[in-house]
């Protein structure tokens, strides 16, 4: 039977271990969806209590109303409620230390669902123990934005290709000028760095598109849409190659900086770059530079390093940039495709059989 009443103060008979896998959502999930993963997993227990959450502020608003505050009583009976958890649906408010507390005050805790699919960025920043990281799963929403992601990179490198910024500029100036060429995707090379599910549905898409694909890959794995496989140690070279690089890993130690001098540095001039891995992986000290240099012909980022991306950033007047305020992957259709994930991992949590998605707490991806 779910559970759908306030939770159980601390201590509460009612929040002891019961019969049955005790799943608490974590963030204001909509009620029907709550619902549908009971209905799909008749095994387990779905706990929650809307009246805790912070308020959503629109679709997919895992993280809520920052500025809303819960009582002395809402706060001890949120905590009371996701620390009664064998599996969490959501970091606690999207929040690391959250995350760290209800840990160390739940040995019972044994599986985390992270609502981005970078997650691992958040357990790192949780700075959980290893004793914690070996008995809890993290798994993230890898795949989930996939599609979503890949449109936008598809749009930026047509931005880019079909010479937006200059078209724009003369519409306002309402100058009309001789005609000149643009670029055409049937006639392009773009190299996907990172073939997780947003590279993969990016290559898919632009192959589709008459694209020749290059992809980046640490595993050697084929994927069908890519052209050939490029070493990640291989990255300036291919970089060289490419007509458009589009970035979508992770942001982790390993990725930090990656697409920077060396990279862009090989750029043949005019290449178009977009990003909707993690600000982090670009450096963008150095992207400012090739744009100003003309490696870089068009730059569409719906990342960045910090974000909100600071006033101060020439990213935000240059003429040869769009800046999206990581508003990409956002879709009414995310939270139902993130329940869908997590009921096939349920399944497979109880069966005993792998998860999908989960995160590397050595590299945190």
């Amino acid at each position: 039977m779910s559970t759908t009443s306030p939770a159980p103060a601390v201590g509460d008979r009612a929040a002891a271990p019961t019969d049955r896998l005790r799943v608490v959502i974590a963030t204001d999930l909509p009620e029907d969806l709550c619902r549908r993963i009971e209905e799909a997993q008749p095994r387990v227990e779905v706990v929650r209590d809307h009246a805790l959450y912070r308020p959503r502020r629109g679709p997919a608003d895992w993280s809520g109303d920052p500025a809303h505050e819960r009582t002395a009583e809402q706060q001890a009976a949120f905590d009371a409620m996701v620390d009664s958890a064998d599996v969490l649906f959501s970091l606690p408010d999207v929040d690391p230390a959250a995350l760290a507390r209800t840990v160390a005050a739940n040995p019972r805790l044994r599986w985390v669902q992270a609502m981005a699919a970078g997650g691992g960025s958040q357990v790192l920043a949780a700075g959980l123990d290893r004793e914690a990281l070996d008995r809890i799963t993290f798994t993230t929403t890898a795949g989930v934005h996939g599609r979503p992601l890949a449109e936008f990179a598809l749009f930026g490198v047509l931005a880019g290709a079909k010479t937006l910024p200059r078209l724009g500029a003369q519409q306002r100036a309402h100058e009309w000028t001789d005609r000149w060429e643009m670029q055409h995707l049937d006639e392009m090379t773009v190299l996907v760095v990172g073939l997780g599910g947003i590279g993969r549905a990016c290559a898919s898409l632009f192959r589709a598109a008459g694209a020749r694909v290059l992809g980046t890959t640490r595993s050697g794995e084929a994927f069908e849409g890519v052209d050939e496989l490029v070493a990640i140690d291989d990255l300036a070279a291919a970089a060289a190659r490419a007509d458009a690089i589009v970035v979508t890993l992770p942001g982790t130690a390993a990725t930090e900086g990656l697409v920077g001098e060396e990279v862009l540095g090989a750029l043949r001039p005019g290449t178009i770059v977009v990003n909707v891995g993690r600000g982090t992986v670009i450096d963008e000290v150095a992207l400012h530079a090739a744009l100003e240099d003309g490696r870089v012909g068009f730059a569409a980022l719906d990342v960045f390093a910090t974000e909100p991306l600071p006033e101060s950033s020439p990213l935000w007047d240059h003429p040869r940039v769009l800046v999206s305020p990581h508003t990409a992957a956002l879709s009414s259709r995310e939270e139902e495709r993130i329940v869908r994930l997590f009921v096939d991992n349920l399944d497979r949590f109880l069966d005993g059989r792998e998860l999908r998605n989960v995160v590397d707490t050595v590299e945190f991806y």
